[in-house]
């Protein structure tokens, strides 16, 4: 999901590995003195924050009647009245689950899938995907696995082993059309769980919550769900506020103390805003990170796709790329602007690609907006597009029709307002990976 406006926060985040490395360089350069409180509180604000985001995300679910171990099966696709999730796409049917392992294995089955693309990606509660099941990994056949939790003992030495207890299941499959929506649901249908009845876990702060609140969230969540060893350097940072095993206590801290927590907070503010303004842009487009989806240590890099794009998937499985204006700026709907790609020219990839456009709300994230034609995307599954004599072919951005020649390669932009542009990959091939495509870039009209 693509969830939190999936590149308005984030993809202008998606850096290479050595912009990253010179703006983490330059971020270090800019912190307070190591082992402080303040030090502490930034990092564990930064830390904690993919455990806040996905602990909201099971909320919302489970404050719907889900049960864990359960399927939830989207079955219309998203339009403008879709506002559960930011940056949603239009070409995929989700199928989420929350996955309790505390108490025995689950067991999940998947029909097999012909021709028709899907994904079952398997997140940790520290937002990596640690196991994909889907046309890229097992082919078109049915499937059937099990996941383990962490200490669980492997019966079944197929079995997949979840690094925490809890797992979040962000199932996509591809539907070419509302006319193909009957044979979509058809293959949902088939999907299935088996598991240990659960209890729905309770609920824990947000992350515009007070610190003292957010903080001693971290805590149980952390305790929760143990982290990683390879986190042992940052969470020695985090010692002198929070530590794995203990008992948050705000009361503890005094006037001062506070004082430098806030600091720290704030400080963790700015760095995701620094983050947010690295990023790897080729022809206005900026390119994702190579550990999205699967983040390792880059815990600063981890926190802003929380914020912008929770459920990422890694480059190998998707890419998203967010288009910018020529002088690097967004869209307005006031201009009108055009993308266009000779016959040579269309994203290379294994599955699909789309482009889609959504309106840009005050506090960043991001929905489709309300059209004449209900269009959101367009990509090489729309029926209809006009090809240039050679094959080219024009993306035409606008809040009005572009004129009778043009109109069937519309995409609406907003009715007014700024507008974020997303294009979508899925299973690139190797040019599109290794940067040796470019993506034209999107010019005024």
């Amino acid at each position: 999901m693509e969830r939190r406006h999936f590149l308005a926060v984030t993809a202008a985040a998606l850096a290479s590995s050595g912009a990253w490395a010179q703006a983490s360089a330059e971020i270090a350069s800019q912190a307070p003195v190591p082992g402080s409180l303040r030090v502490a509180a930034r990092n564990a604000w930064i830390w904690g924050l993919p455990l806040i985001e996905m602990a909201e995300q099971r909320a919302a679910r489970f404050g719907e009647g889900v049960r864990p171990n359960t399927f939830q099966h989207q079955r219309a696709l998203v339009t403008a009245k879709g506002q559960f999730v930011t940056t949603p796409n239009n070409d995929t049917l989700y199928s989420q689950a929350w996955l309790d392992l505390e108490h025995g294995p689950v067991t999940i089955g998947v029909p097999a899938s012909g021709d028709r693309y899907y994904c079952v990606p398997l997140m940790d509660m520290y937002s990596n995907n640690f196991a994909i099941v889907g046309t890229r990994t097992s082919g078109p056949g049915a499937r059937t696995f099990t996941v383990i939790g962490p200490n669980a003992p492997r019966k079944d030495p197929m079995a997949i082993r979840a690094p925490t207890n809890a797992v979040w299941i962000l199932g996509r499959t591809l539907v070419d059309s509302e006319a193909d929506l009957p044979k979509a649901h058809a293959f949902q249908d088939g999907w299935s769980i088996q598991g240990p009845q659960a209890r729905a876990p309770k609920s824990f702060a947000k992350r515009s919550a007070p610190w003292a609140h957010y903080f001693s969230s971290v805590q149980d969540l952390m305790n929760e769900s143990p982290p990683p060893a390879t986190d042992a350097r940052m969470l020695d940072s985090m010692a002198p506020l929070i530590q794995f095993g203990k008992t948050f206590d705000a009361a503890r801290y005094s006037p001062e103390q506070i004082a430098q927590i806030n600091a720290g907070v704030g400080d963790a503010a700015n760095l995701l805003g620094q983050v947010r303004k690295t990023a790897l842009v080729r022809n206005g487009w900026s390119f994702p990170h190579q550990s999205i989806g699967n983040f390792g240590e880059d815990h600063d890099y981890r926190a802003a796709v929380a914020i912008g794009g929770l459920a990422a998937l890694p480059p190998v499985e998707a890419m998203y790329l967010r288009a910018s204006g020529p002088d690097g700026r967004g869209f307005d709907s006031a201009q009108s602007w055009k993308l266009s790609f000779t016959a040579d020219q269309l994203p290379p990839v294994n599955s699909f690609w789309s482009l889609s456009m959504y309106r840009l709300t005050p506090d960043g994230q991001l929905f489709f907006a309300d059209n004449p034609i209900d269009r959101f995307t367009i990509g090489d599954r729309t029926a209809g597009l006009k090809r240039g004599a050679n094959g080219s072919l024009d993306i035409w951005m606008s809040r009005t029709p572009p004129g009778a020649e043009s109109n069937a390669n519309w995409l609406p932009s907003p009715a007014q307002g700024p507008f974020v542009v997303i294009l979508r990959a899925y299973l690139p091939k190797p040019a599109l990976l290794g940067g040796s495509y470019q993506v034209p870039a999107v010019q005024a009209a």
